[in-house]
């Protein structure tokens, strides 16, 4: 029989973390109809300290995902539309010399937000790109020497389109491990579709929603988050899955310790959300798709037969041993 069975962690209040969680999807759901799961994973990155790589086709929502999101937290939301031209300075923010004070000061960026859209991310330079390397890792910004700490929370959505490649520049690895999950809002089925059109109809819209919870719940989730057991068994049953993908012929590219990291931090998440002080064996197969398979490479063999990331780590995670209750 599989582990589902732990003593609950001292001090640890998972039930408010399960009903904060909860709360943010449903206002969430306001306004995207249906994709509980990836509304759900989105939750997790929040509450997990990471990051949210959005990848599919425009017009799917992906930013009325992220105002939504930042609309029922009652942050400050921040938008950086990504183009070729976009400089450094445009995410950071810039010194510029007041002559009326005789000073220089400093111009925050949009960097300096809360919630952070990076639309079409993959359109800047990979110059660019990197401005954004220090937010995500140590949640601080660093301009002309000077560290200046980021609101907390802090979390970057970023969008990409799979489909446009005319324009783009492709996200360095460095930048892709920095994502704790990719996610995928996909089509609307057709009574999604329905009751979508009659909600906008009605005025439905990411400005309309009211907050549903405080940025300091959110910092105090997050704290419970980390007193959730990690069971050594489960832990090596995780270790042995970001093993199988560092010795799979099918990748030139395994997952990083930092990989390791995320999968165990968003698995203690996920196991929060579900009203449990310990992490199961489930939680990491739930997550090991949304967290590993975009920091992979593939080899280019395993490329041209058609096999992508997801379907090599759903493989690997199939084939790795469940660990078993002990009598």
């Amino acid at each position: 029989m599989a582990i589902d069975s732990q003593p609950a962690a001292s001090g640890v209040d998972v039930s408010s973390v399960q009903k904060l969680a909860a709360n943010l999807s449903e206002s969430v759901q306001r306004v995207i109809v249906g994709k509980s799961e990836t509304i759900d994973i989105a939750v997790l990155a929040l509450l997990c300290r990471g990051h949210v790589l959005l990848e599919d086709v425009p017009g799917t929502g992906k930013t009325t995902l992220a105002k939504a999101l930042a609309a029922s937290l009652d942050c400050q939301f921040g938008r950086i539309q990504f183009t070729p031209d976009l400089v450094p300075g445009d995410v950071l923010g810039v010194n510029f010399y007041n002559a009326s004070k005789g000073e220089f000061e400093f111009r925050k960026g949009p960097i300096f937000s809360q919630i952070l859209l990076a639309d079409e991310i993959n359109r800047a330079t990979p110059r660019t790109q990197s401005a954004l390397l220090e937010a995500m890792q140590e949640s601080q910004a660093s301009i002309d020497g000077v560290t200046t700490q980021l609101p907390q929370p802090f979390m970057v959505m970023a969008t990409l389109n799979p489909v446009e490649m005319e324009g783009t520049f492709p996200l360095p690895e460095a930048q892709l491990d920095r994502f704790m999950v990719r996610a995928s809002l996909g089509y609307p089925e057709r009574g999604e579709e329905t009751s979508m059109l009659d909600r906008f109809r009605a005025g439905e819209k990411p400005d309309a929603i009211k907050p549903s919870t405080t940025a300091a719940d959110v910092l105090a989730a997050r704290k419970n988050i980390d007193g959730v057991v990690v069971d050594d068994t489960v832990r090596d049953y995780l270790l042995d899955i970001i093993s199988a993908t560092r010795n799979s012929a099918d990748l030139r590219l395994g997952a990083s310790p930092r990989a390791s990291l995320a999968l165990q931090h968003a698995a203690q998440g996920w196991a929060a959300m579900q009203g449990r002080s310990y992490v199961i064996p489930d939680d990491v197969k739930q997550l090991a798709v949304p967290v590993l398979a975009h920091r992979l490479l593939a080899e280019t063999t395993t490329q041209l037969r058609g096999r992508a990331t997801v379907q090599i780590v759903t493989n690997l995670v199939e084939s790795t041993p469940v660990p078993i209750e002990r009598e």
